[in-house]
């Protein structure tokens, strides 16, 4: 037995996620309505928590595929603080239209912090509203809590 490992207890784990969260958060706020990420919605909720907090995480190569990766930690619902947020959608792709979904975090609130022509702030039921440069309208897919998304880096 090793006396000098370090058991983390669940109290402990709750304080380091609720730090990760918010630290994701607040890097998300601090590029609101900035352009560098339009279009690349996957990148900016990866490099929100990969930035803010110096790890690294192993997702698909866009918001759909995520998605998938994810499938089994899927809920319904408002999404909790710092949860991603995923939607299907049709872009148009080099050799044509592709679904290449849409995703963002959630504020906790009913609100998701995502990156469309700017970096913005809407309410996750309203994300249907806006239209894809294809025309087609993001469509729902639910939310998975950033431990499952940590849970895919152990697992990547």
């Amino acid at each position: 037995m090793n006396h000098n490992a370090h058991v983390v207890t669940d109290h402990q784990m709750k304080l380091c996620l609720t730090e990760l969260t918010e630290n994701m958060i607040r890097w998300a706020e601090d590029k609101l309505g900035g352009n560098e990420y339009a279009g690349w919605c996957l990148s900016f909720i990866e490099d929100a928590l990969e930035k803010s907090s110096g790890i690294e995480i192993f997702g698909g190569s866009s918001a759909k595929e995520s998605a998938l990766l994810y499938a089994d930690g899927i809920r319904r619902g408002i999404p909790e603080r710092g949860a991603f947020v995923f939607y299907d959608c049709i872009c148009q792709g080099p050799d044509g239209p592709v679904n290449w979904g849409h995703c963002g975090i959630s504020l906790g609130d009913g609100r998701i912090i995502h990156a469309w022509d700017t970096v913005r702030i809407d309410d996750y039921r309203n994300i249907d509203a806006l239209t894809a440069l294809s025309g087609d309208h993001p469509k729902y897919i639910g939310w998975v809590p950033v431990e499952r998304v940590l849970k895919q880096k152990e697992n990547g």
